[in-house]
């Protein structure tokens, strides 16, 4: 019998085995997804232009995204909580509407704190979508449907982390920086018509209390999946957000090369979104023990074998393949730990990894300029594998603590 949390946790809102499945409000959840990361991703591609129109440093102009992923990381955990006793159709339309806000904010600001109010708007719907999105896509399918909707859900982060830097550059270049933000603007509100028009009712399964929070984190399996986030995600970033410097002076490619490379990490993540939902379907720790494993074995290929371009980026590869599969298992493994307060459990999660997201930078950067470009993946490498000898502890003493089938005395057999 295959162990599936995620169906518990849809059992535990939805006793019916079976029931209607809204694929088109998961759907539309996706596209929100699309929508928000796409906004979350665009300053770094536009940032020397904005910077220039604003008349302000570059350095200035990147709080922009500090700003996102501060207000992200408190918003995670304390939106589900203040929006308890609401319909969750009305708070996801509110989030989308603060994110549209936001856009069209960005799209006219004519100073750097326009633009930061803009982004705390970002940050608040960040936060709060993506604490929300996996426990409401577990209430809009029959428990058979769950992989399959949580791959689409992570499927426009994919999208996104593959469109969002390339387009953003392209449009800044020719049209400006702002029309690269009208585009968002344009995505962000298709997202808000598509769930007006298909979200259906979603009554508050119980009433989030900030308490709460302190007990969802206690719990054993909770707090792993959140200590596997710290470890395995700010490997990740330490790694990947320095990966040009060894791109450049260790393998020595040149720019087409570099830019080939990245484009080959973002588009393996899609397949290994696809693949990470197939084995969530049997057990979301295995889409996470898996991602860190790969990631592991590709940042140490960088680390010993960096010097062959080919090598290096086949490593990058198989690192964009791994990553893709960590969200969705990190995801299923919270919410159906905590299946009675699944909101609670996404917003632990999603403040996690924003920590662990700022954390990896930081660390990565201190590496880099210490101990050079191989220090962040061999660091990237130590913490995948820490992360993934977590994971298989648990499922060993998971196995162990589960008693064996009682044995049936036969007569006929003595």
């Amino acid at each position: 019998m295959s162990f599936s949390p995620a169906e518990d946790a849809v059992d535990a809102v939805h006793p019916e085995a079976e029931r209607p499945a809204v694929w088109a409000a998961v759907g539309a959840l996706t596209l929100g997804v699309f929508a928000l990361v796409t906004s979350e991703f665009l300053p770094a591609s536009v940032l020397t232009p904005l910077a220039r129109d604003l008349g302000v440093s570059v350095g200035a102009a990147g709080q922009a995204v500090t700003a996102t992923a501060v207000v992200g990381a408190f918003a995670a955990p304390l939106v589900p909580v203040l929006t308890g006793r609401l319909d969750r159709r009305l708070v996801m339309w509110g989030l989308m509407a603060l994110l549209s806000l936001s856009n069209l904010l960005t799209i006219f600001a004519a100073n750097l704190p326009t633009l930061l109010v803009a982004r705390v708007l970002l940050g608040a719907s960040l936060g709060g979508f993506w604490s929300m999105a996996a426990a409401l896509a577990i209430r809009l399918v029959p428990p058979s449907g769950i992989p399959r909707a949580m791959s689409l859900i992570f499927t426009g982060v994919s999208v996104a982390t593959v469109s969002a830097a390339p387009i953003g550059a392209y449009v800044s270049d020719t049209l400006g920086w702002r029309a690269a933000f009208v585009i968002a603007g344009v995505v962000g509100a298709a997202a808000l018509l598509t769930q007006l028009l298909t979200l259906p009712r979603l009554a508050p399964t119980s009433v989030p209390r900030l308490a709460g929070l302190v007990e969802v984190g206690r719990r054993p399996a909770v707090a792993t999946a959140l200590l596997g986030v710290l470890l395995v995600i700010s490997g990740h970033f330490a790694g990947f957000t320095y990966v040009r410097p060894v791109l450049e002076q260790i393998a020595h490619l040149d720019v087409k090369a570099i830019s080939l490379t990245l484009l080959a990490f973002g588009v393996a993540g899609f397949f290994g979104n696809l693949a990470g939902a197939a084995l969530v379907g049997r057990d979301p720790r295995l889409s996470v023990l898996s991602g860190a494993a790969l990631i592991a074995v590709a940042a140490l290929a960088i680390v010993l074998l960096g010097r062959f371009g080919l090598i290096t980026a086949a490593a990058l590869t198989l690192w964009g393949f791994a990553f893709a599969m960590l969200p969705v298992g990190f995801q299923s493994w919270a919410t159906s730990a905590a299946p009675d307060q699944a909101e609670l459990a996404g917003g632990l999660l999603t403040s996690t990894f924003q920590v662990a997201i700022a954390a990896g930078a930081v660390l990565g950067g201190v590496l880099v300029d210490r101990m050079g470009p191989l220090s962040a993946p061999a660091y990237a490498a130590v913490a995948a594998v820490a992360a993934a000898g977590l994971v298989l502890t648990l499922r060993r003493r998971a196995a162990r603590a589960t008693p064996a089938a009682p044995k049936v005395a036969c007569e006929a057999c003595s």
